[in-house]
């Protein structure tokens, strides 16, 4: 890819992580929809921050992973153009929507407006039927086997935590410990 190329690529990811996060993440909930009935949710309003913390960061690490490794955008009239397994992509098959998802659950949590739960909720059924109506079939279409195999390795929605945590945890081990002999030797 030339460098003129990889510029423009990477201006298009800008553009559009400013327009997906601005308007869907920040403008229509934050400015639309802090009316109505109100959940009081006191101390818990503080679990917001994380959340909106890991949800901006799984979404930047989305982007990043699509526009350098994809060498696309996540717009889907300019997709990447290499399956995008690394990253948050080993992890869950739609890790940009996840982290979102995140973002929205944060602003529930924070200002406790209903209207910003019947978002998430909308926002999360709306996704999940674009996804499967028709993401995951132009994907099988361009990718063929690579994506049929990557589709039955990574799930959809939720991570399987306890295997990725144990094999980093096993890659860490094996890594600083002295000689690999039988006595060092894990089964997980």
């Amino acid at each position: 890819m030339c460098f003129r190329r990889y510029l423009i690529t990477v201006y298009k990811s800008l553009l559009y992580l400013i327009f997906e996060a601005g308007l869907f993440a920040l403008y229509i909930p934050l400015a639309l929809l802090r009316t109505g009935p109100r959940l009081e949710t006191d101390i818990i309003s503080f679990l917001a921050i994380p959340l909106w913390l890991i949800g901006s960061l799984i979404i930047l690490w989305s982007f990043w992973s699509f526009t350098f490794r994809g060498r696309g955008t996540p717009l889907p009239l300019d997709p990447p153009k290499e399956l995008v397994v690394t990253g948050p992509y080993r992890y869950v098959r739609n890790p940009i929507y996840v982290g979102v998802l995140l973002i929205f659950c944060g602003h529930f949590l924070w200002f406790g407006y209903w209207a910003l739960f019947l978002y998430a909720l909308f926002s999360f059924i709306g996704v999940h039927l674009f996804i499967v109506s028709y993401e995951e079939l132009t994907l099988r279409k361009k990718f063929g086997a690579a994506y049929e195999d990557y589709r039955k390795r990574v799930p959809r929605w939720i991570p399987k935590v306890r295997q990725n945590i144990f094999s980093y945890l096993k890659f860490w081990l094996y890594k600083f410990l002295p000689e690999r002999t039988s006595q060092y030797e894990f089964d997980w």
